[in-house]
């Protein structure tokens, strides 16, 4: 049965158990589930938002107007609009360049059309289609809790991993980071938490620390 403090112990170990390298290293999340027909069209495609971040999540407003001048102001990684969809949509290398550089991607209501016929064929497979925002909504909320969000998503297997810090961070942060995490997937899974096979946590470089007993506590 595992505790949130397992988690911290198992942070810890994934840390002191790594060679220290000259970059630094993500600690990330791995779950295996049980079972579960994957034939069925299992998937999970969720966004977590990590009550502890260390480096924001980075996120493309993509707007016209009263919005995109909003996301201007509260400093958005990028903020596109018409005319710089019209050129992704013909140049298709260009656009996986510049897709692949953001985590996220926020569209107003309004130009969601455009987003998918010039980007939709690229942004749909790799998970990454735009979370559409009203043209009259607070974008910089939208903006705050994205940046602090991360993404899980796997399709047709039985583990999924995530990132959910670095090493920089406490302990003692990462685990909550994990909890919170678990208790999302947990909610997804056709069973719950019967579902919940192992939990492993790991360094970049390092190996996964193995949580052998199988994940039996509700995570409130």
């Amino acid at each position: 049965m595992i505790t949130e403090a397992q988690l911290v112990d198992m942070v810890k170990e994934a840390k002191t158990t790594t060679k220290a390298k000259k970059f630094k290293q993500s600690i990330e999340l791995i779950v295996n589930f049980k079972d579960i027909d994957v034939k069925k069209g299992f998937a999970l495609n969720e966004v977590v938002q990590l009550p502890k971040t260390s480096s924001p999540a980075t996120v493309c407003v993509i707007a016209t107007g009263d919005m995109g001048t909003k996301a201007k102001a509260a400093k958005a990684d990028s903020v596109i609009g018409n005319e710089e969809l019209n050129k992704f949509g013909a140049n298709k290398r260009e656009s996986r360049k510049f897709i692949n550089k953001y985590d996220f991607f926020l569209a107003d209501t309004q130009i969601m059309p455009t987003v998918g016929k010039t980007l939709g064929q690229l942004l749909g497979p790799r998970g990454k289609m735009p979370t559409p925002v009203p043209f009259n909504a607070p974008i910089e909320s939208f903006l705050s809790r994205f940046r602090s969000s991360i993404k899980v998503r796997t399709r047709a297997s039985l583990s999924v991993s995530c990132k959910i810090g670095d090493e920089t961070m406490e302990d003692a942060d990462l685990a909550v980071n994990a909890h919170a995490v678990l208790s999302a997937i947990e909610k997804k899974l056709p069973n719950g938490e019967k579902n919940m096979k192992r939990v492993m946590i790991k360094t970049t470089m390092g190996k996964p620390i193995k949580q052998l007993q199988e994940v039996k506590k509700k995570f409130a």
